[in-house]
């Protein structure tokens, strides 16, 4: 059948790889027994997690005891954060986090301070960038833990994490980071970034829904946020998912095999979309890091349109794409992110998210580019603050 919808959402979520259906159909038909059981059926699921627990560590360069797994990316920001700081709690009640944080990260840890504690955001410069330095001014006696993102999810700037590590290190705090948008994209080793805690999804990179990771460095406590069985060495007890485990596994195998061609793929289209919209719609802006960015994302604002008429039109043409922001609508809510780097301004402005996958096509980008100038035309023709300008 031929594909004539086009899919540049990959940040919401990649296409499974073939080769990760056919690893986990396995475990969802015959071999259907618990992990945890001690007789035979039990012992191939049981395998299996084993394999895939070596597997997911080797993607990110860690030990295999140190991989938790997880019902998903937002689970695993939860927590690294409110397990960090329920371990703490009576002694140390202090957050650090940045401005430009996932959600998942800002209301966890916002919602510590009905426990007592107390959250300080670090700000951002224009590309959406943390000043190591400003981490350190934050950091207090008794600071509890230190959470910034690995790239952020919106604008794609890769964050100096090495720096920051630097600075919680010698104040003996523990550093965690959202890596969810940059585990599969590009390479990443958490023994050279110098984190504590580290949290990816599945679903980010070929692998299914549902399951996701979160490293936790050898010898570093965390508080379960469910009790139970023990499973995972108690840290988060629970049956195990074991498709979705088995399928990240393969799914971060063959990250591993391919990561330089996608890393390459993702950066060719990427410059042909920049290059494309920047020849077809004018009045426009490039957000984030111009270089420090993870390949294959490109998020642009555009003055004079709306945002969700922007997303709505784009999608009944065909191409699936994310929203960041719309000024414009009383009723929408501004991207934290855009607003904390200083991009909203007070004009008019709608902003698309372009996140590209390995399966993407120069002939896609094409027609992409080429339904966004119709679509901003259109608008604008609408527009009386257009007219006006």
């Amino acid at each position: 059948m031929k594909k004539t919808r086009i899919y540049m959402d990959h940040i919401a979520g990649t296409p499974v790889a073939p080769e990760v259906v056919e690893a986990m159909l396995p475990f969802l038909r015959g071999q259907y027994g618990n992990p945890a059981s001690i007789h035979h059926d039990g012992e191939e699921p049981q395998e299996a997690l084993f394999q895939s627990r070596a597997h997911v560590a080797r993607l990110i360069g860690a030990e295999p005891e140190e991989i938790i797994f997880t019902s998903c990316g937002t689970e695993s920001n939860n927590l690294a954060i409110k397990g960090i700081g329920f371990l703490h709690m009576g002694e140390k009640k202090h957050i650090v986090v940045s401005a430009v944080e996932h959600y998942s990260v800002l209301y966890a840890a916002k919602a510590l301070e009905r426990f007592g504690f107390q959250v300080t955001e670090v700000p951002v410069d224009a590309y959406g960038q943390v000043n190591p330095e400003d981490v350190k001014k934050a950091l207090r006696e008794d600071t509890a833990l230190v959470t910034i993102m690995h790239a952020n999810n919106e604008v794609g700037t890769i964050q100096p994490l090495q720096e920051i590590a630097r600075c919680t290190k010698e104040r003996g705090i523990p550093f965690h980071s959202d890596a969810i948008a940059s585990v599969g994209r590009i390479p990443v080793d958490v023994k050279a970034l110098g984190v504590d805690l580290f949290s990816f999804a599945a679903s980010q990179f070929g692998g299914p829904k549902g399951v996701g990771a979160l490293y936790c460095r050898k010898g570093l406590g965390i508080w379960p946020l469910f009790h139970g069985g023990g499973q995972e060495d108690g840290r988060r007890t629970g049956t195990e998912n074991v498709p979705g485990i088995v399928g990240m596994g393969k799914a971060a195998q063959l990250t591993l095999e391919n990561l330089p061609q996608r890393m390459e793929t993702c950066k060719r289209l990427e410059d042909l979309l920049r290059k494309g919209i920047e020849d077809s719609v004018d009045l426009i802006k490039f957000n984030g890091h111009p270089q420090e960015h993870i390949p294959g994302l490109v998020n642009v604002s555009m003055r004079f349109v709306e945002g969700e008429a922007l997303l709505l039109h784009m999608d009944l043409r065909g191409v699936s794409v994310a929203g960041a922001s719309a000024c414009m609508s009383i009723t929408a809510k501004a991207s934290h992110v855009l607003e904390a780097m200083g991009a909203l301004g007070g004009e008019a402005l709608g902003t698309l998210l372009f996140t590209l996958g390995e399966e993407n096509t120069e002939d896609e980008v094409r027609r992409t580019v080429e339904t966004l100038a119709q679509v901003v035309t259109m608008l604008r023709a609408m527009s009386p603050l257009y007219k006006r300008a």
